[in-house]
């Protein structure tokens, strides 16, 4: 099936079993289990197994075995249970729907993109926009000018005799040059100044909010005010929100040192290989990626010790 039809049975499932987190105080326990099992059923069906999804002209084999399994403890479980397992099983699936949305985004962005260079390229092609060639400026110009007049100035060799030669002539002529050379000089003093602050000026680019794995980041946010964050909410016991700040305050950090770029569409997989090349910084981020994708897209519940040994990562990564 399509990759945007599998999304839609997610977001289905999503909603089915929230369904089940709703309590109607005129229902029997025995219409409460019949409904129970008529919406297990159908997210199994919906979502068997194993599927095949396709994906820019490539199929792919998705396992969700792991949603049966979750399933099944849920039907054994007790109720004081179920409600713990079945709140585990929304937020993966809805982790899921999330990375779904990113690479949708990320596949919306760069056909927009494309399109936009194209048609950018068609409206530079347009005879308003093409020049035959560099028109001189204005300082060429007149520089130009100037040094035919100075020409027109210049008396013009005659052939005289060596004995007619005037010594007026070669005054005049040493006089010409004298002021022409005035003039050059009062026009490089009055016009070089501009000339290089108008070229040394550089525009200035005004800061814009980032988007770093689905995260928006203010302009000035820097990787010490994240990290500051995320000391901040293990603090209070948030542990895998911690690793997560932790962790986009790691990619703010490398790109900061024009170690990678960041971008709105990348992932953290696209991350991870941009420093594939770099011994031993990408053997560091690899062990952060993988603690970062356990404990928050895996919804593995993250201890005092997971925290602490990421936090010293974060560390030794940065000083490589």
């Amino acid at each position: 099936m399509p990759r945007t039809e599998y999304q839609r049975y997610v977001g289905q499932a999503i909603s089915a079993l929230d369904s089940l987190t709703q309590i109607d105080e005129g229902e029997t326990q025995a219409d409460r289990s019949a409904r129970i099992a008529q919406t297990v059923s159908a997210v199994r069906t919906t979502l068997p197994e194993t599927q095949d999804v396709e994906w820019r002209e490539l199929s792919f084999k998705v396992d969700n075995s792991w949603l049966h399994q979750q399933l099944a403890e849920y039907e054994k479980a007790s109720d004081a249970e179920r409600a713990n397992l079945l709140r585990l099983t929304i937020e993966r699936l809805q982790a899921i729907q999330q990375r779904l949305a990113e690479s949708e985004n990320a596949s919306a962005t760069a056909a927009s993109k494309a399109e936009a260079n194209k048609k950018l390229a068609e409206i530079l092609k347009r005879p308003e926009y093409t020049r035959a060639g560099k028109e001189p400026s204005a300082l060429s110009r007149l520089l130009s000018d100037f040094w035919k007049w100075l020409q027109s100035l210049i008396p013009k060799p005659q052939r005289l005799a060596p004995s007619n030669a005037s010594l007026f002539t070669t005054i005049a002529q040493i006089f010409v040059i004298v002021l022409a050379l005035a003039v050059i000089a009062y026009a490089v003093k009055l016009f070089a100044p501009r000339l290089f602050q108008r070229r040394g000026a550089k525009k200035k680019v005004k800061p814009t909010a980032r988007v770093v794995l689905g995260e928006r980041l203010e302009p000035d946010q820097s990787a010490g005010d994240l990290l500051a964050e995320a000391e901040a909410l293990a603090k209070r016991g948030e542990l895998r929100a911690a690793i997560r700040k932790a962790y986009i305050a790691l990619l703010v950090e490398l790109g900061e040192r024009k170690i990678l770029s960041l971008a709105q569409h990348k992932t953290n997989r696209d991350y991870l290989s941009a420093v594939r090349e770099i011994e031993p910084l990408h053997s560091n981020v690899q062990q952060l990626t993988e603690s970062f994708e356990r404990h928050w897209y895996g919804l593995v519940s993250a201890t005092e010790a997971d925290w602490l040994a990421f936090r010293a990562g974060y560390k030794q990564s940065l000083l490589q």
